[in-house]
């Protein structure tokens, strides 16, 4: 990838309006059209198109941007090539690249296969905290067969609506309630990250679902120590658990009431949106609080499982969930420290092993375990990939799936063939990275993208459903 984005390197040659002479191109100025506009809320679908080409003529098509990490700004970038066609046009939406950095028909594509660049810092230019910007280019050969720029377009992807306030929620530390400016009451939801823990997912996610006229609360309930280039750090929020150990479903309740005391809530549209061990999590609760009014459950289980963290050890293990004072039935992982020692060694971290290996070793532990999702009478969505190797998110959504239909309760499950476990985005960042560090999440980039686009708009049409 960074060879074939090095060998088309190149100094602009002037104005697009005097290459245009100088091209074997329509006289008319080419133009990136990007629809239903350049500057969009994130997730929105988008038509690219390229305009005023000669028929048959090859385009090169660049995108670039600059996407925050945990060591700062880093840039990214992606290419394909096209052929024009009859009329002159490349359309991203129906049309493949004759080559670049992916296949077939994917108006998304130039977008979920952006590779880092290495070595090449990212703009230094102020980025705004809530919109990210994707620089587009089109390059075309002149009549020395030397490529010049043909036109370029800049692409707005506002992660949050303008209109969009965040306050903290003081009885939940690091909580963060988003909802957009106007008083009228709204459907809410509550947001559960996953075993990252800590309040990233808060922060990011709740002020994105905000821009889709919910009052959202993320709501961080774990919070472990930890890493960086110079060793281990402290908990981010130290309030919070430090072990993912008999973690209180109550804690739903709690937001619940706090939620009714909004002045912007309608409390009796209240649903769950929960990713990985915060699927988990809202499962859980669902079957036992009837108040919750819609679930999304992204990379689900159907069981509770095992818990971990300073707190658990071999000789004192613990669930991950409690009720009422009471731990929850839990599987047992196996193997589980000795998948992560190995990465000491060089060795790829899956911990879908360990508890492939549990369940399949403690069968007489699953039934007590098992989250009786067939409790919740309201509408479910779950969203799997089959691919995942952090456990088992396909064939567990499966189960659910089933079990509900034997009770007759709704459920959408969307399990998505070769997508692995992180599959809760939207389908135009890139997912290039996923595997690419010690823990492994199983799928492909392509498989992972697809997963995301195709989930998302089904998402946000399923919550608009149920908690209208």
């Amino acid at each position: 990838m960074t060879a074939l984005l090095s060998a088309f390197t190149l100094r602009f040659a002037g104005p697009v309006c005097a290459l245009s002479l100088m091209l074997h191109l329509p006289s008319q100025a080419q133009s990136i059209r990007v629809l239903p506009s350049a500057e969009v809320l994130a997730g929105t679908p988008l038509r690219i198109s390229v305009e005023q080409l000669k028929p048959g003529s090859e385009l090169r098509l660049r995108a670039s941007r600059s996407i925050s990490s945990f060591m700062g700004p880093m840039a990214f970038a992606s290419e394909a090539r096209f052929k024009a066609d009859a009329n002159g046009r490349v359309d991203l939406t129906a049309q493949a690249p004759i080559a670049g950095s992916y296949q077939g028909v994917d108006g998304r594509g130039l977008f979920w296969s952006m590779q880092p660049l290495p070595m090449q810092p990212a703009s230094t230019s102020p980025v705004a905290t809530n919109s990210e910007q994707v620089q587009l280019q089109a390059f075309g050969l002149d009549e020395q067969g030397q490529e010049r720029l043909l036109t370029e377009q800049t692409l707005t992807l506002r992660r949050v609506a303008a209109d969009v306030r965040t306050r903290a929620a003081p009885a939940f530390p690091g909580a963060l309630f988003a909802v957009q400016a106007e008083r009228a009451k709204r459907p809410a939801l509550i947001v559960l990250g996953g075993s990252e823990g800590g309040s990233y997912v808060a922060k990011t996610l709740a002020p994105e679902l905000a821009s889709q006229g919910y009052a959202v609360l993320g709501l961080p309930y774990y919070s472990p120590a930890g890493w960086s280039a110079q060793g281990p750090t402290p908990p981010e929020l130290p309030a919070l658990p430090n072990s993912f150990k008999n973690i209180e479903l109550e804690l739903l309740e709690k937001a619940r009431d706090w939620l009714a005391q909004q002045p912007e809530v309608d409390d009796a549209r209240i649903g769950v949106y929960g990713i990985s061990k915060g699927a988990e999590f809202a499962l859980s609760a669902a079957a036992r609080m009837p108040w919750i009014k819609a679930v999304v459950a992204v990379v689900p289980s159907d069981v509770v499982w095992e818990g971990w963290g300073p707190e658990v050890t071999q000789l004192d293990s613990a669930s991950s969930f409690s009720w009422k004072g009471q731990a929850l039935p839990w599987v047992p992982y196996k193997g589980f420290a000795e998948e992560f020692a190995g990465a000491a060694k060089g060795q790829p971290i899956v911990i879908r092993r360990p508890q492939d290996a549990g369940r399949a070793a403690h069968p007489e532990r699953v039934p007590a375990a098992r989250i009786p999702i067939e409790n919740y009478a309201g509408p479910l969505m779950l969203v799997a990939g089959s691919d995942d190797q952090v456990w088992d998110s396909g064939g567990m959504a499966r189960h659910i799936e089933a079990t509900r239909a034997r009770h007759g309760r709704p459920t959408l499950s969307l399990v998505y063939e070769g997508a692995g476990h992180a599959i809760s985005g939207n389908g135009y960042a890139p997912t290039t990275q996923h595997n690419r560090g010690p823990m492994k999440m199983g799928g492909t980039p392509a498989a992972d993208a697809h997963a995301q686009g195709d989930a998302y708009p089904k998402m946000l049409a399923f919550l608009r459903e149920s908690l209208r």
